[in-house]
Parts: C-alpha cells; structure tokens; sequence
C-alpha cells in the first residue's frame, strides 16, 4: 500500500512502464470500457424514470468525483510535507474542472443545472479520452498501478461517464437560451485560472505557454502574445462548445426525422 501510494522513501521503487506501454493501454482501455459499458446501461435503464431518480446518479458520481480527488491531495500532501501541492492541483484545468461543474450539475436548480449538465456532457467525454489515453507526461513519470495514475484514471473516468450517462439518460437539454449560461461557466473558470496563474506562477488551462502540447501551435501562431494566446484558447474552448451544440441539433434532427419517416411508412 505504501508504495501505491508513493509514500516510501524516495518515492516509486519501481520504474514507469512508459506512456503507450502495453501496461499503460490495457489500463485505461479497461477503465475505458467500464465507464462506457456502465453509462449506456445506467442511462438506457433509467431513460424513462423521473429525473430525480436520473439525477441520483449523477449526484453519487459527484461525490466520488470529489472524495478521491480530495483523497490524492491528502496523500501528495503527505508525501511534500506540506500543503504546497494543493496549489497545483487546483481544478482549474479543462478536465478538472468536472470537480465543481459535476456537483453544480447534481445540486443545482433551474437553468443552471441544465447548463451544468450540458457543460458536463460537452466536456467530460473529452476530459476521460485526454486525462487517460492521452496523459504522457504522467504515464512517463509513474508507474501504471500507482497513486497518482490509478485516481487520476478513476476521476477522469468518472468525468467520462458522466457525460454519457446524460447523453443516454437524456439529462442533455441543449437549450439554445442556455448557451450563453454555459459559455459564462467555462469562461468564469478561464478567468479564475487566469488569476491563478498570475498570482502562483503555475499554467492552468494552458493559458501561459502550450508545454509541448497541441497549444503550442497557437503560441507559435501569435507569437507567445500575452494577451492573443490566452484569447486564443479561451476562443477555441468557446468554438467546441458551439460545435458539441451545433452536431447536437443536427444529429438530434435527423433522429427525429427518421422516426417520423418509419412511423409514417408502417400506418
């Protein structure tokens, strides 16, 4: 247990058995197919109740989503001896940010849930996929089976399944008057993030430098410009929400539709 937990000397005896290792894929291919293979059924069995007995779901996801992420902090302040990595561990990345929209999302009301859950769908998908298969630097740096990597795979998977139990649930509104409210969430966390950045010289949401990720290629574009490249990503977070909408109402439609034509060719 110790040594899952990083908290023998020296940290990880055992070496990182590297990103895309066969360790590495059979682990989030696993944790993968759990979370999606638990949110169709989840969602199809309960896609007709009420949605308090929906929103049950989603409220336990949220609790969990919480506890473990608040249980790995507990331990990397254990193991730093101080509280200094709760500065870095702030959920003001994209796919941290699942810890707070995740509970808005269960305890809300009105508009706000609708929009938390619409935030939750949009992104949390997104945020299992890049927290798991794409984590590098993390699978690089510790071993699969290990703290760091497990409940970083867990929350993130958490996240995942989030989002699709709304979409098979049918939670997922897309009301086109709450766009502007799930716009506001995602750009009240980029000004947050801004701020911290700024105050504790740390890169949330990537929106300092790129790090060698896709980013770069913005940051390249404009030039390091301390004020286009912040722009610039919370542009293109803006441009995948009006993109996740907009492939919703298309796909939506056309469901309709071919459920009208096959009603009408069977009278």
């Amino acid at each position: 247990m110790m040594e899952f937990l990083g908290l023998v000397e020296g940290g990880y005896t055992r070496e990182p058995e590297g990103y895309f290792s066969w360790q590495h894929l059979t682990f989030v291919g696993c944790l993968l197919a759990v979370m999606t293979l638990l949110a169709v059924f989840l969602g199809r069995r309960n896609r007709h109740r009420p949605f308090g007995d929906k929103n049950k779901v989603i409220i336990t996801a949220a609790i969990l989503i919480d506890a473990f992420e608040i249980f790995k902090i507990v331990v990397l302040c254990i193991r730093d001896g101080s509280a200094e990595p709760i500065q870095r561990t702030l959920p003001l990345f994209l796919c941290s940010i699942q810890l707070i929209a995740l509970p808005l999302a269960a305890f809300s009301k009105g508009r706000i849930r609708e929009s938390a859950l619409d935030f939750v769908c949009i992104f949390g998908i997104l945020g299992a996929v890049f927290g798991t298969i794409g984590a590098g630097q993390n699978y690089n740096a510790y071993p699969v089976l290990s703290m760091d990597n497990v409940i970083s795979g867990i929350t993130h998977g958490i996240s995942g399944f989030a989002s699709l139990y709304i979409l098979f649930a049918r939670m997922a509104g897309m009301k086109r008057k709450n766009i502007p409210i799930t716009f506001a969430i995602l750009i009240f966390f980029c000004a947050a993030a801004y701020v911290a950045n700024i105050v504790i010289d740390y890169n949330y949401m990537f929106l300092m430098r790129g790090d060698g990720t896709p980013y770069d290629i913005l940051y390249n574009l404009v030039g390091g410009n301390a004020v286009l490249y912040p722009m610039g990503v919370v542009a293109l977070f803006l441009g995948y929400i009006a993109l996740f909408y907009w492939l919703f109402y298309v796909l939506t439609r056309k469901s309709r539709q071919t459920a009208k034509e096959y009603v009408e060719l069977t009278q």
